[in-house]
């Protein structure tokens, strides 16, 4: 069975992080390994505090892993530091990583800090090590400087990310009013997702982007490729939020 390693903070109501992406690699059918990078205190509603793991921890974590299995692909969520993005950034060559999937948080849905000020920065330098990037519209905006309004504006975010150095950029649109449009690209084309838009107990799903770039990533893993990976992963989305606005899917 393929191997996918998420590295991320931990969720201790299950709607994200790594038991998120556990879940996400089980259901595609991928042996689900993790590092933890924070601890968080949260709920399907709110994040209230976060505890950060430091670099050294993380280091010893993934070298122990490493000692007993062989990776095939890496979601990379929430770091927690800007330390800890350096960090792996100088790790990922040393351990020859590939199928890296980086989903740039920065926030908590609610707005909650989870990386500090430098944290833009150096996950900057880290984009240059993925497969894949998935910013949502509040991320692209912070790291490519654009305002995003419109679909055009994705695709010119998506530009200047690209030239931080990822082989693919997936700008989530959820942000933006009307039917959800995720936009992909690779240096040359844009491919357009669309979507629709579902509600749930609360204004804001908890944890989408979470389940989207794990889903990635466990498709990866699995040897897809990138294009079929993104269809897979959000219709897996897709499921598990209807899923969560009939209750049977914390």
């Amino acid at each position: 069975m393929r191997t996918a390693l998420t590295i991320a903070g931990a969720d201790p109501s299950g709607g994200a992080g790594i038991q998120s992406d556990i879940k996400a690699f089980s259901a595609f059918g991928v042996t689900g390994l993790s590092i933890i990078t924070s601890l968080t205190a949260q709920n399907n509603n709110s994040v209230r505090a976060k505890l950060v793991i430091p670099p050294a921890f993380l280091r010893k974590q993934l070298d122990a892993l490493l000692e007993e299995f062989d990776i095939d692909a890496v979601k990379i969520g929430m770091l927690g530091s800007s330390a800890n993005a350096i960090a792996l950034s100088n790790l990922i060559p040393k351990y020859n990583f590939k199928n890296i999937v980086l989903d740039t948080i920065l926030s908590s849905t609610g707005g909650f800090p989870l990386i500090d000020r430098k944290g833009i920065t150096a996950i900057k330098m880290l984009m240059r090590r993925a497969t894949v990037v998935t910013p949502n519209i509040p991320e692209a905006k912070a790291l490519s400087g654009i305002d995003i309004k419109t679909a055009g504006d994705m695709e010119r975010a998506a530009e200047m990310l690209y030239a931080l150095g990822p082989e693919y950029v997936l700008i989530k649109g959820g942000h933006l009013k009307g039917s959800p449009v995720d936009i992909l690209f690779d240096g040359r084309h844009f491919d357009y997702f669309t979507g629709v838009r579902l509600k749930g107990k609360f204004e804001k799903f908890h944890g989408t982007g979470c389940i989207l770039s794990a889903g990635i990533a466990a498709g990866l893993a699995k040897g897809r490729p990138v294009r079929r990976a993104v269809t897979e992963a959000k219709a897996y989305l897709e499921r598990v939020i209807k899923e969560r606005t009939k209750g049977t899917h914390r």
